[in-house]
């Protein structure tokens, strides 16, 4: 089993949750993304948002959220994402930038627009009442 390891940010407004949708995908993923050989997960996390959303992530407010793990979207069988989340305040506009095609903002009953993993996120934060 392979896993890719992977970060996210979990930004909530109005009890929907950012989602991003990258150019040439059809789901639409939590932002975030992969650390670079060194990076703490507080870095990687700072410099993806920055890079996708043209926002800077407070470091001081950096919440951990929870580790979900799923099978990996538009990989092979047995290819997994481990997806470690984090709330953070944040300056700054969000803008797409870089891969990121658009965001919007999903509800619960968005979860047919989002990945595996992202659906075990939903699942969680609406248990925790976080999201409609």
């Amino acid at each position: 089993m392979k896993v890719i390891d992977k970060l996210a940010w979990i930004e909530i407004n109005n009890k929907s949750i950012l989602s991003t949708k990258s150019h040439g995908k059809q789901k639409y993923y939590i932002p975030g993304g992969k650390r670079e050989e060194g990076e703490s997960d507080e870095q990687a996390l700072c410099r993806e948002i920055l890079e996708e959303l043209s926002v800077e992530l407070e470091p001081a407010t950096l919440k951990f959220v929870g580790t979900f793990e799923a099978q990996a979207d538009s990989h092979p069988d047995g290819i997994y994402v481990k997806m470690t989340c984090y709330m953070a305040n944040y300056r700054g506009v969000l803008k797409e930038c870089s891969e990121i095609e658009n965001f919007q903002w999903l509800k619960y009953a968005d979860k047919d627009k989002i990945s595996e993993v992202d659906k075990l996120i939903f699942d969680y934060l609406r248990d925790q009442n976080l999201i409609d």
